[in-house]
């Protein structure tokens, strides 16, 4: 059981360089391997409820998580409002979680090709064939999936109701 933040860090956050060698481990096992990507910057139900039914869909959910310097590029100077360390380490604690990878480009591709998941998901605001990388994981035999979202949970929106905007 893991029961310190040094520990949790050791045992599911992980560098590109270290991720391979563990993916071959759980594929080896027989273990079917799930990808999702994004910044994770307020975790809120929403983010909860598309995580849990992502992990569904195999064995092993790996999350590449957006490093701070992406996010500034993607949503402006004012994020994340947490740290990737921070991110990183929430997103870990969730017993659904299995690794975590923080990536610094603006997109997952790169990440995803390293990866080569069974399952690569995304929220329903994307359109499969839009996917990120799901070419290259169909042409790897594996699947591109959707989930729904919470309607009105978002960060955005709770950085706005914080703010009072």
């Amino acid at each position: 059981m893991i029961n310190n933040l040094q520990q949790l860090t050791e045992e599911k956050i992980f560098t590109r360089q270290n991720i391979r060698q563990q993916i071959e481990k759980w594929k080896a096992e027989g273990q079917k391997i799930v990808f999702t990507n994004g910044v994770f910057d307020l975790l809120h139900i929403g983010h909860i409820s598309y995580l849990l039914k992502t992990a569904s869909f195999g064995n092993k959910l790996i999350i590449g998580l957006n490093a701070d310097s992406s996010v500034k590029r993607l949503k402006g100077d004012k994020r994340p409002i947490n740290t990737e360390s921070s991110r990183a380490i929430l997103l870990a604690a969730m017993f659904f979680t299995d690794a975590i990878i923080i990536f610094d480009e603006d997109t997952p591709l790169n990440l995803i090709k390293d990866v080569l998941p069974d399952v690569l998901v995304k929220g329903a605001d994307y359109k499969i064939g839009d996917i990120v990388g799901g070419k290259e994981v169909q042409e790897n035999g594996g699947e591109v999936r959707v989930v729904d979202f919470v309607s009105g949970y978002s960060s955005t929106n709770l950085i706005q109701k914080i703010s009072g905007k």
